[in-house]
C-alpha cells in the first residue's frame, strides 16, 4: 500500500522503507540468515528501496523462523492443561474485578507521559523537580526548559496525563482494548475464535488508534487476508509487544486458571502476532489469573512462565528476571542488568518489556506504588507495562491506594463507540458478569 492517504500524509507504522528496516532488524533477532537481503537493500538507491521495499518484505517473510514455527506454537498453546483453582466468592471477584480496572488504569496513565523518554532522561526529569525516585504522577512543573527540550513529554500524552492537568482516565489502546476484549466476550463468550477478534477490531476500533503489529494486521484484514496470515504479511512488528498489553481480560475471565486465560490470549494474539509477540499476552494473562489465588509475586510469575515454550527467548528473558532476584538488590542495579542483556531490542518489543514486568513485580513484593513506579521508571514502553504491573498487583491486593486512583475520577475515556466516560466500577461488574459460572461459588 502507499506510505500515506493524501498528498503530505504519513501515516506512522506502514511505509514500506521504515517497514523494511524493522524487517531486517527483526530478522536478526530471529537468527535468520539474512546477510544477502540487507546487502541488497543497502545496495539501492532511496527511490529503488522505495520502489521494491514491499516486494522485499514477502521476500523476507520467508527467510522468518518465527512465521515457519506457527503450527508449532500452535498446537503447543491447545495442548495446555491444568486445574482452574477455586470457584470464588462473586464479592471477592468483584472486589478483585474493581481493583484491577484501576491498577491498570493508573499504572497506564503514571506511564503515559514518558512514553518514549529514555530511562535516562525519566530520572534526571524527576531529578530536577526533587522527585526521585518517582512515587507520585509526574509534573511539568518546575523543570528547567532545556531538560524538557532534550526530553520532551509525549506529545499526546501530555495535555491529560500530567499531575496539573489528570481529570479522570484518559483515552489510550492499553485500555481500548481491555474494554474491546470485555465486549468480545459478552458477544461471543470466553470461546470465542481469533476470527471474532478480527470482527471485533473492524467494527469497533478507529484505525488510527492501533499501531505497530495492530496498524499491519488491520490493514491485512482490510485487504481480506485471513488469520493467521494477518500477523505474518508485511509484519516486522510481529514480536513487538501490542498482544502483551491486550491480554488482561483473559486472565480477568479465567480467575485461578492461569492455561485457560493463556490459551485465550493465544486465540488473541495470533490475529496480529507470532512467537514470542504471543508468549507476551499468554505470559500475561496467566499471571493475572494467578494473581487470584496469592500475593505472592514470584508464584505469579512462576504461573506464567509455565504457559510459554520453555526454548523461547521471552522465557529465558523471564528467567534472567527472576535470577537477578530483584528484591534483593537495588532497583537501579536490576535496570543496568536488564538493559545489559537486553537494551537491543525496540523499546516496543515484547521480549525485554516483559523482563522488565517481571522484574518490577519481584522488585515490588506486591506492593502497587513501589511496583508501578518501578516498571515505569525502568523506562521502554512506560505506560504499556505500568498497565500490565498495576493490573497484577491491584488484583493481588484487591485494592489500589487512593492516591493513584482519585485522580481517575472512576471515569475511563475510550475510542471504543457506546464506552466513552464508563466508570470503572461499572466495568468490574460487567466483567464479573462475563465469568464463567465454573469459577463462581452459588
Amino acid at each position: 500500500m502507499s506510505a500515506g492517504v493524501g498528498a503530505g500524509v504519513r501515516v506512522t507504522w506502514l511505509d514500506p522503507v521504515e517497514r523494511f528496516g524493522h524487517e531486517l532488524r527483526q530478522l536478526r533477532e530471529e537468527g535468520a540468515e539474512a546477510g544477502g537481503l540487507e546487502a541488497l537493500w543497502a545496495s539501492l538507491s532511496p527511490a529503488e528501496q522505495r520502489r521494491r521495499a514491499l516486494e522485499l518484505l514477502d521476500e523476507a517473510a520467508a527467510l522468518a523462523p518465527t512465521v515457519r514455527r506457527a503450527p508449532e506454537r500452535e498446537a503447543f498453546a491447545g495442548g495446555l492443561r491444568g486445574e482452574a483453582a477455586g470457584p470464588f466468592r462473586p464479592e471477592e471477584l468483584r472486589a478483585r474485578l474493581h481493583a484491577a480496572w484501576l491498577g491498570r488504569a493508573a499504572g497506564c496513565l503514571l506511564g503515559k507521559p514518558v512514553e518514549k523518554v529514555p530511562r535516562e532522561g525519566i530520572r534526571a526529569l524527576l531529578e530536577s523537580v526533587g522527585e526521585y525516585p518517582l512515587r507520585e504522577y509526574f509534573t511539568a512543573e518546575g523543570v528547567p526548559p532545556e531538560l524538557s527540550e532534550r526530553y520532551p513529554w509525549n506529545r499526546a500524552s501530555r495535555p491529560t496525563s500530567l499531575r496539573e492537568n489528570i481529570d479522570g482516565m484518559p483515552e489510550d489502546d492499553d485500555l481500548n482494548y481491555t474494554v474491546l476484549n470485555l465486549a468480545l466476550v459478552e458477544r461471543f463468550g470466553v470461546g470465542f475464535t481469533t476470527e471474532h477478534v478480527a470482527q471485533g477490531w473492524l467494527e469497533m476500533l478507529p484505525a488510527l488508534t492501533v499501531f505497530t503489529a495492530e496498524r499491519v494486521a488491520y490493514v491485512n484484514l482490510l485487504e481480506l487476508r485471513l488469520p493467521p496470515e494477518t500477523a505474518t504479511r508485511r509484519n516486522p512488528y510481529r514480536e513487538w509487544i501490542g498482544a502483551q498489553i491486550r491480554a488482561d481480560l483473559w486472565g480477568y475471565v479465567h480467575p485461578g486458571d492461569p492455561a485457560a486465560a493463556a490459551r485465550a490470549a493465544f486465540r488473541d494474539a495470533r490475529l496480529s502476532h507470532v512467537e514470542n509477540g504471543i508468549f507476551g499476552a499468554m505470559l500475561a494473562a496467566a499471571m493475572i489469573a494467578q494473581a487470584f489465588l496469592t500475593r505472592d509475586p514470584e508464584a505469579v510469575v512462576r504461573a506464567g512462565l509455565a504457559v510459554i515454550p520453555p526454548d523461547s527467548r521471552l522465557a529465558g528473558a523471564v528467567r534472567h528476571a527472576l535470577e537477578l532476584g530483584p528484591a534483593a538488590r537495588p532497583w537501579e542495579e536490576t535496570l543496568d542488568a536488564l538493559y545489559a542483556a537486553f537494551g537491543h531490542y525496540h523499546w516496543v518489543h515484547a521480549v525485554n518489556n516483559a523482563a522488565l514486568v517481571v522484574a518490577a513485580l519481584l522488585y515490588g513484593q506486591g506492593d502497587y506504588e513501589r511496583s508501578v513506579t518501578a516498571a515505569v521508571m525502568g523506562g521502554w514502553d512506560t505506560d504499556c507495562n505500568g498497565a500490565t504491573v498495576g493490573s497484577v498487583v491491584g488484583l493481588m491486593n484487591a485494592e489500589v491506594p487512593a492516591k493513584w486512583t482519585d485522580p481517575l475520577r472512576n471515569r475511563l475515556r475510550t475510542s471504543l463507540k457506546g464506552f466513552d466516560h464508563s466508570r470503572f466500577d461499572d466495568l468490574a461488574a460487567r466483567t464479573l458478569a462475563a465469568v464463567p459460572d465454573r469459577y463462581k461459588r452459588p
